[in-house]
């Protein structure tokens, strides 16, 4: 295998499109069901990006490679570059028992054959014909319950009646319980003990057994395959199984049916069973449409795996995006992936809130952050390359959002479209400067300011969000601040600012070795005392901020009064903790803002 970095300055060409006419022999088996899809699809070949850089990675797609924990961390790419995976094609014998099994599935039991809409509002502003497959639509309000209900539908009678069991916080689960509600079954669920009541509840309204273990998913999945050993119990695995890959990819069929000529489809990826379900019908049908997944930025467990050429654990897992937020992708789903797919796009988590953005727009309708991903890394793939007139499909892949999380996807959506900017300004502590700062702003509407007068700074900073119509607006601005003695900072993309130091301006004050930490808490009872049990009466608590994201983590900020002869000992001691946390005095963000 060959992984191609890309970084073109170009659109991808635009030589006409040339049609491949295909021979079918329609005695055999696989040519019977090509038959049935050639009037479904005209295959045509598309010009590819050429590389800038390239280099040679592990070429055999070994189910067994070895495990690595490395941080999440890529080198730069821009939201929506295409990091290309060259794809081995894998066995043709298997990939064609893939495609029987997939049209053989029967999810329809439970299932829906969603709507693949077009969106107009996105289609305009990006000049292409992008479609939205709504599997948000579906009973649980996400796919899942395709992949849980064809591995459990083809289970004996005897394995049926000793019950299944799994391992999920959210959309998983709900597919599980549903498919032992129509299939008679009990169905056991182990969640963590983190996981949102509102979760807990849908699932117990399907029907299902649900067992709370553990803080993190990790060890409620260590929990629920030691109660399947120990009962009996077959384990549903949440992607990494064929059974479950099979019925994801029924997905596949459906949008081959309901639209011909695309150029790409945009597939969320968490542990990869929907791309590769996916992947493993269009690679057999439509050889010629690019699979494409999407991660979040923090969350690249597939990206960095076929990057690495073999499966890599993420030590931290950025949970905005919690549907996907997996920090080993399968082994199954992995070699699939090597074997299948075109590519990998990362976003960012304010480009995901402005694509659930863009789709309440068009019609009133509310994703999930990982449900709006493949959105997201679809328009921003379109915006890079600078796509035209091409048919383009993303997955809406569930809208199972936690309400309290809407704030946070507010804040971020205008951030994320470029349609805001948050800003610092720097003005000199005198009567009138305020003043003069707003004349500068000028046509910007101003959305949210933040300023306190300090009597420890010879200037005072502004913090503030202004409505951007055009980018160049903006830059004109920046510069007539900066020109006028008002250095002024674009910190749209740090959540840091956006989570918690836009609270703390002004709130500077003359401590001695003061520091500050970001640390990730589990959303549950119990873990601020835990915390506190570590550091304090040790060290002195200078800050706290803290609010609830509606996730299963929280970034809560604090403040220590640590001398640097004990710095090696406080951070003995956090690492001892457990919470993954970073140190935030080195934040060029954070010290405009808060230090000294």
């Amino acid at each position: 295998m060959e992984f191609l970095c890309l970084a073109p300055t170009h659109s991808f060409s635009t030589n006409p499109k040339s049609t491949k006419n295909i021979s079918i022999d329609c005695t055999s088996t696989m040519g019977r069901i090509m038959k049935m899809y050639q009037n479904m699809r005209c295959s045509t070949v598309r010009p590819s990006a050429l590389p800038l850089k390239m280099s040679r990675i592990v070429s055999v797609p070994d189910i067994s490679a070895p495990v690595v924990s490395v941080p999440a961390i890529l080198p730069e790419v821009d939201p929506g570059e295409l990091i290309v995976n060259n794809p081995t094609g894998g066995d043709r014998d298997e990939l064609f028992q893939y495609l029987v099994d997939i049209l053989a599935a029967p999810v329809y039991d439970v299932a829906i054959e969603s709507p693949l809409e077009l969106a107009n509002k996105l289609s305009t502003r990006l000049g292409v014909k992008f479609y939205i497959k709504r599997e948000d639509k579906q009973s649980v309000f996400s796919f899942k319950l395709r992949g849980a209900y064809n591995m459990m539908s083809n289970l004996s009678k005897e394995e049926l009646a000793k019950g299944v069991i799994t391992a999920s916080a959210g959309n998983h689960a709900q597919g599980v319980a549903l498919a032992g509600q129509r299939l008679d079954c009990v169905a056991t669920i182990v969640m963590p003990e983190t996981t949102p009541q509102i979760k807990v509840d849908a699932v117990k309204a399907l029907g299902g057994n649900v067992v709370l273990h553990g803080e993190t998913f990790d060890e409620a999945q260590t929990h629920a395959l030691e109660l399947s050993e120990n009962n009996g119990l077959t384990f549903i695995p949440p992607f990494d199984a064929p059974g479950v890959i099979k019925g994801q990819g029924t997905i596949g069929t459906e949008i081959n049916r309901q639209l011909k000529d695309i150029h790409a489809v945009f597939v969320p990826v968490g542990g990869g069973g929907l791309i590769a379900g996916v992947a493993a019908f269009f690679k057999q049908i439509a050889p010629n449409t690019k699979i494409i997944g999407v991660e979040p930025f923090g969350a690249a467990s597939m990206t960095l795996s076929l990057y690495e050429g073999h499966r890599v654990k993420l030590e931290n897992v950025d949970t905005f995006a919690d549907g996907v937020a997996v920090a080993l992708v399968g082994e199954y789903t992995f070699a699939k992936c090597q074997e299948l797919i075109d590519g990998m796009v990362l976003v960012g988590n304010d480009g995901i809130s402005s694509a659930i953005k863009d789709v309440y727009d068009e019609g009133r309708n509310i994703l999930e952050t990982s449900g709006a991903l493949a959105i997201a890394g679809a328009a921003a793939y379109c915006e890079f390359y600078k796509i035209k007139n091409e048919n383009i499909v993303a997955i809406a892949s569930g809208a199972n959002m936690d309400f309290s999380k809407l704030h946070k996807v507010t804040e971020l959506a205008g951030l994320g479209s470029g349609k805001e900017a948050l800003l610092a300004t720097f003005v000199i502590e005198q009567p009138g400067s305020f003043k003069t700062f707003v004349g500068l702003v000028g046509s910007l509407n101003i959305s949210e300011l933040t300023y306190r007068f300090t009597s420890e700074r010879k200037n005072a900073l502004i913090l503030y969000r202004v409505d951007v119509d055009e980018k160049s607006d903006l830059e004109e601005m920046i510069g007539k601040m900066n020109s006028s003695d008002m250095n002024t900072l674009n910190l749209s993309h740090s959540e840091l600012v956006v989570d918690h130091l836009k609270h703390l301006v002004g709130g500077s004050a003359n401590i001695s070795d003061e520091i500050f930490c970001e640390f990730t808490f589990p959303e549950k009872a119990g873990a601020l005392s835990k915390f506190l049990d570590v550091f304090s009466p040790r060290w002195n608590i200078t800050l706290c901020r803290y609010r609830d994201q509606g996730d299963i983590n929280a970034s809560v900020l604090v403040g220590f009064q640590i001398p640097q002869s004990e710095m090696d000992e406080f951070k003995n001691q956090a690492d001892k903790l457990g919470y993954p946390y970073e140190l935030d005095n080195i934040n060029e963000a954070f010290n405009l803002v808060v230090a000294e």
